[in-house]
């Protein structure tokens, strides 16, 4: 079962409330030491690297989407002919 908690953030005169869910994974015990050693050399924690990591993760997917939104809007566009090299270099 996993609980929320909320963290505060304060800026300036402006407190901003974000909920957090906790979420268990498996993995490696050496690959884990490896990670809390690497994510200490930066001074983060192993939760900081990997919701840095979530964040980038999902950004990666909202570009292939707008890729294919931009590809279904411009499906009615033709391409013309291929041009030569001549055509290519003219200036």
């Amino acid at each position: 079962m996993s609980s929320q908690r909320a963290v505060v953030l304060e800026h300036g005169t402006r407190v901003h409330y974000l909920r957090m869910k906790n979420i268990t994974l498996s993995a490696d015990e050496q690959l884990i030491e490896q990670a809390r050693l690497l994510a200490k050399s930066r001074h983060k924690t192993l939760n900081a690297m990997f919701r840095e990591w979530l964040e980038q993760f999902t950004a990666h997917s909202g570009g292939a989407q707008e890729f294919d939104a931009l590809m279904k809007r411009l499906k009615h566009v033709q391409a013309g002919s291929r041009f030569s090299r001549d055509e290519m270099n003219e200036r």
